[in-house]
């Protein structure tokens, strides 16, 4: 989290959302044979005190998160910040971003809780494409699904810990972040301009 608090989200429910929406996370532990990190769909539960995923039985991290303590990391837009936006002198360039950090203690799924991670994270996506009739495990073998299903394990991670950062350019007066809007527009970064204008002045 970066430690200037003008880019610490006020709505306290922002955090979850942006997990919800972006639904991938990045998943740091640190194993005896070093630190190592895993990428992930993910699904945050309903009081927001839970993040399940799940990983290959061959991923490096599998065999030692049972038990672990874990950071998982949503990151949302982010784009080079040029300081020839701004009109001040002595300005340097920077990056603004969006991330979601969640620590906590990890815990291993067992089978009938892997399932159901699993109809619930393509139920998630399944409704937000707009799949007619949306994809369910019905649609194939049992066998196939369940030899696929053996070659992954699901955990959960237990939050302890939310520490969001919106970097926003909130530490900026209104003309110098509207500059920095019209930049971002300007050079693709329409979701990161989008929550400026939407989030940024919210101190």
């Amino acid at each position: 989290m970066h430690p200037d608090p003008s880019f610490r989200p006020k709505d306290a429910d922002l955090a979850a959302l942006l997990v919800r929406e972006i639904g991938f996370a990045a998943i740091f532990a640190s194993p005896p044979d070093g630190p190592r990190v895993a990428h992930a769909p993910v699904v945050l539960g309903a009081d927001e005190r839970t993040l399940q995923f799940h990983l290959s039985r061959g991923n490096g991290l599998t065999k030692h998160l049972d038990g672990a303590l874990a950071l998982a990391v949503v990151q949302g837009p982010d784009a080079y910040v040029s300081a020839s936006w701004y009109s001040a002198a002595d300005q340097v360039p920077t990056w603004n971003y969006v991330a979601v950090e969640m620590e906590g203690r990890v815990r291993k799924l067992d089978r009938e809780a892997l399932v159901a991670q699993l109809e619930t994270l393509s139920a998630n996506h399944e409704a937000r494409v707009g799949a007619t009739p949306p994809w369910t495990r019905d649609k194939m073998s049992a066998a196939v699904f369940g030899k696929m299903t053996d070659a992954i394990t699901g955990f959960e991670l237990a939050i302890s810990a939310w520490r969001p950062t919106l970097k926003l350019s909130q530490n900026k007066p209104a003309d110098e972040r509207a500059r920095v809007i019209e930049g971002l527009n300007a050079q693709g970064h329409g979701a990161l301009a989008h929550l400026m204008e939407q989030l940024g002045d919210r101190r």
